[in-house]
């Protein structure tokens, strides 16, 4: 069960994206599907790890590094070969003037908690070396990208994102909780929503 669970919560992305066409539908398909697969196995890790840190100068250095990701695509913006059409994809996923605030905020408060648990603490491991679960958060994020920026892009984003599971893997194991990865996983997505809303908004 442990391996398969991530396969829900990938078909659930393709499902809400390609099939629904709803940004909204494949988050909370995604989260859904996570939720209940840790309900089923109930691992044996307490859910107060989300909000335990034993060193300041991790949650620091996690929203340090992750909260520039938005800030560098923000001013790398015409350098990752967004398609031309990509206010209008946006749009067709159901983001307009309406929904764009309250999806980013929902993603930024509450879809850390539920990847860090899922990704770092369920599924992740203490091994020093890149482990599958760091190629498996940072998949299904290439399925988001695809049709919506350049290939090399996505492999560039998708390298990244492996960095950044392997990243949040370690403060776990060396903080002995995951406060500091949900902080920085929050400021990653918050910056990042937010230049993808500017940009896609004409603000």
């Amino acid at each position: 069960m442990k391996w398969i669970s991530p396969l829900s919560a990938y078909l659930a992305v393709v499902l809400g994206l390609f099939i629904f066409h709803s940004a909204w539908g494949a988050l909370l398909g995604f989260h859904i599907a996570i939720i209940v697969s840790l309900l089923i196995v109930k691992p044996n890790i307490p859910i107060a790890i989300l909000v335990k840190s034993n060193h300041f100068k991790w949650i620091a250095l996690s929203i340090l590094l992750c909260g520039s990701s938005g800030v560098t695509l923000y001013l790398l913006w015409d350098s990752f070969g967004f398609a031309n059409n990509l206010s209008l994809q946006v749009e067709s996923l159901g983001l307009n003037a309406h929904t764009w605030i309250p999806f980013i905020i929902y993603f930024a408060a509450i879809n850390p908690f539920i990847e860090e648990y899922f990704w770092r603490g369920y599924l992740g491991s203490e091994s020093k070396r890149l482990h599958p679960s760091d190629f498996l958060y940072a998949g299904f994020h290439g399925l988001i990208l695809t049709g919506k920026v350049h290939p090399l892009s996505i492999l560039l984003a998708l390298s990244a994102l492996v960095a950044a599971g392997w990243f949040w893997r370690q403060i776990l194991r060396k903080d002995r909780g995951l406060f500091a990865p949900v902080l920085g996983h929050m400021a990653a997505d918050l910056t990042i929503l937010i230049t993808v809303y500017l940009m896609t908004s004409g603000i």
